[in-house]
């Protein structure tokens, strides 16, 4: 089976990190693992930061150009036998797929595809109905929270729709022994304004509720707010904050791995990659019961969820998995077991292969 792979918001060949280009290139490995040659067939990306007509406009002409270069490709060659989005939504729409599979009869899919009806009341209505014409031409949008799947139905009823929870290639992780001292807390994200900037201003509220408490926390990464964050976390005492910047997979897995608690809240979190990663080496996670998180973190069973935005409640949480040993050993081992057994690359790939299947047909 040939694959025509795009991803509108960030291919997943961009220069820049971020959950989006690590899942579309998760997916592209699980396509490939199930059996599929994956051709990452554009780089357009359609991101507006604003609604604009203007910039609608553009990206369409930008769009015409795009899908007339791809098209006279396969009909130089052959057409591919499927065409698969990453993430259309309302700033990204996929401008190229739904036509070219229509031109080809080719089927068209989608993963983690978004609608939400307040956004057509925020300006991007323009935007929002091309990924919703996309969602119902369908052959089928994979969902990966049942939140994106509820969006989907909501405002496209008689979309075709499948599961595929949140995933990781965790070999790098699953290879390291973890470490049993709890003390060592550590998060790993992003530095941005918004939902980012808001979890590292719950998390540094929070741990001021427990300085009582023998702790250190380790923090991996960067961006255009490391100056807001560092200021958050200015009033501890010395040592009691080590910043480690930006790092690749490898330091990543070996700095969890030598931790003993993951803390994120995840303020507005799709579901969040990096919880996937410390439960792979082994810790149990302190999150927010909120937006795609549950997704990911099995509340009582991989760790600890809290009401959104309680941060009493929070402070609580890390405090119970640092003073009772027998709990986070428990929650360690199921963090790991859940992430090796329930969301490897080859249980996505499998239920991929199954998804494809049923609703393509494909392979044949």
């Amino acid at each position: 089976m040939r694959v025509a792979f795009y991803s509108p918001l960030k291919s997943p060949r961009h220069p820049v990190p971020s959950g989006d280009r690590l899942m579309a290139r998760l997916l592209v490995a699980a396509l490939e693992r199930a059996g599929a040659t994956v051709d990452i067939v554009s780089e357009l990306r359609s991101f507006s930061k604003e609604p604009s007509d203007e910039r609608l406009a553009a990206l369409k002409e930008e769009a015409a150009a795009e899908t007339s270069r791809i098209a006279k490709v396969w009909r130089e060659a052959a057409p591919p036998d499927l065409w698969f989005t990453y993430h259309p939504y309302y700033k990204a729409p996929d401008l190229l797929g739904p036509a070219l599979a229509r031109e080809f009869s080719i089927p068209y899919v989608t993963a983690e595809a978004s609608l939400s009806a307040r956004r057509d009341r925020m300006g991007w209505g323009g935007m929002q109905a091309l990924v919703a014409n996309a969602v119902a031409m369908a052959s089928v949008n994979i969902c990966m929270t049942a939140r994106d799947r509820i969006g989907l139905m909501e405002m496209v009823p008689q979309a075709r729709t499948a599961v595929l929870p949140p995933f990781l290639d965790a070999s790098a992780f699953l290879s390291l022994t973890p470490s049993p001292d709890p003390t060592p807390l550590v998060t790993v994200a992003m530095m941005r304004p918004g939902d980012k900037l808001d979890s590292y201003r719950m998390l540094a509220a929070s741990l001021a509720l427990i300085g009582d408490l023998d702790w250190t926390l380790e923090i991996v990464g960067d961006g255009p707010s490391r100056p807001e964050v560092e200021a958050l976390f200015a009033g501890f005492a010395p040592g009691r904050i080590v910043w480690h910047g930006e790092r690749d997979q490898s330091e990543i897995a070996g700095i969890l791995s030598r931790a003993g608690i993951y803390v994120w809240p995840g303020c507005g979190e799709a579901y969040g990659l990096a919880y996937l990663e410390a439960q792979a080496v082994g810790l149990p996670v302190v999150a927010q019961a909120i937006a795609g998180v549950p997704e990911v973190v099995i509340d009582g069973r991989t760790g600890l969820l809290t009401a959104p935005g309680d941060v009493a409640a929070y402070a609580d949480a890390i405090r119970t998995l640092l003073v009772d040993g027998g709990r986070r050993a428990t929650l360690a081992a199921n963090a790991r077991q859940f992430v090796e057994q329930e969301r490897s690359l080859d249980k996505a790939a499998a239920r991929l292969a199954i998804i494809l299947k049923e609703f393509t047909g494909l392979p044949k």
